[in-house]
């Protein structure tokens, strides 16, 4: 293999053998014989965001790189999702889906560069546990989700995250309510039965249309920019610690691999600005001001507005049941697990007939006595 082509490998010093990341020390580390390594130096700190409009307004692909430049890239043909590897790591099995993956991988094509990762803190045999932690409280969890605890079962994936920052200035249109009491005469009977007239005071509300500016600044507004896990789950990992963001490294995915991004740069700020949408409703409520607020329309101009492409490690297992794919995924910072798990229908109904069965007996000697 000619030299320029060779992969990029972390040797060890002791044995020669490929060295990975380790994430229990955060340094590189011999599975063969535990020797460690620091990580190779960054010699720049995390990359600064970049401009939105000026990175949209480029018209030609000079901006874009692979992964790193020996990475490989793989498609899955059951999921479609892309993951990106440095040799000697392999394609193997679909972390998403749980299926074998027979396409050949291919030189990775040029994407936007990350601008910084966390490296993961919480090794596999921690995750494992966690994992194990977690299916103990699945009730009528089936086989296969209980084969998730094993070792091999689940995968570090760094996955890609777009953060975005921007000032906003937004006018807003809306009604303010003001609360005051009126007394009202109503119908009433008295011990008698006698219809009788009383007075009750009744809160009513006074609107009022209204019109103001609203300001603010957003930071670190971080949109999923993957679609092969749930973003649900995934806003359930949270928080991140950002504020420990190294500079992206290459060695910090020896022994992991890093998904490419589904979602494009442009739809994961429209997906940003839904966010920020619902704090400033929020702002102009508060600025409304009154007992009550309606909030009828939000016009927004956005300024100063810049992103990172950030890359989050997780490990994740999945297993199909059924016909339908089931994942289980641990913040590997936090250790914290978000899953998904079908029922077993034998066990429930086993269950159910040794209830059943226990009814039985209890009514039988019930009826002997």
């Amino acid at each position: 293999m000619p030299e320029e082509t060779k992969p990029q490998r972390f040797r060890c010093p002791g044995c020669a053998a490929d060295m990975e990341f380790d994430p229990e020390s955060g340094l590189m580390k011999c599975r063969f014989c535990g020797q460690t390594a620091a990580v190779p130096a960054v010699t720049t700190g995390v990359a600064p965001p970049h401009s939105l409009d000026e990175f949209l307004a480029k018209t030609d692909d000079t901006h874009l790189r692979p992964l790193t430049d020996q990475a490989l890239e793989v498609s899955c043909d059951g999921c479609g999702s892309r993951v990106a590897f440095d040799p000697p790591e392999v394609a193997g099995t679909c972390p998403f889906c749980g299926a074998d993956i027979v396409a050949e991988p291919k030189a990775a094509d040029p994407m936007i560069s990350p601008d910084g990762l966390l490296p993961a803190k919480v090794p596999k045999n921690n995750a494992q546990t966690q994992v194990r932690e977690w299916l103990q409280t699945r009730w009528f969890a089936p086989n296969a989700l209980k084969r998730m605890a094993r070792q091999e079962a689940i995968s570090g994936v760094y996955l890609p995250f777009w953060d975005y920052a921007a000032d906003t200035r937004s006018q807003y249109r809306g009604e303010r309510g003001d609360h005051y009491w009126d007394t009202e005469v109503y119908t009433d009977t008295d011990e008698q039965g006698r219809p009788v007239q009383r007075t009750r005071q009744v809160q009513r509300t006074r609107w009022t249309q209204v019109s103001g500016e609203v300001s603010r600044r957003f930071d670190n507004v971080l949109v999923v920019a993957t679609k092969s896990v749930s973003e649900k789950r995934l806003d359930a990992l949270e928080p991140w610690d950002l504020e420990s963001l190294r500079a992206y490294e290459p060695a910090y995915l020896s022994g992991f691999k890093a998904q490419r991004y589904q979602v494009e740069l442009p739809a994961g700020f429209d997906k940003a600005k839904s966010v920020m949408q619902s704090a400033i409703e929020a702002d102009a409520a508060r600025d409304i001001g009154g007992d009550e607020q309606r909030v009828e329309s939000v016009d927004t101009a956005y300024s100063n507005t810049t992103f990172r492409h950030l890359l989050l490690p997780v490990w994740i297992g999945a297993y199909k049941f059924q016909a339908k794919v089931y994942q289980v995924v641990v913040n590997a910072r936090t250790g914290e697990v978000q899953g998904e798990r079908p029922y077993s229908a034998w066990k429930i109904a086993a269950l159910v007939g040794a209830i059943l069965f226990v009814l039985a007996i209890l009514l039988l000697l019930r009826s002997q006595n």
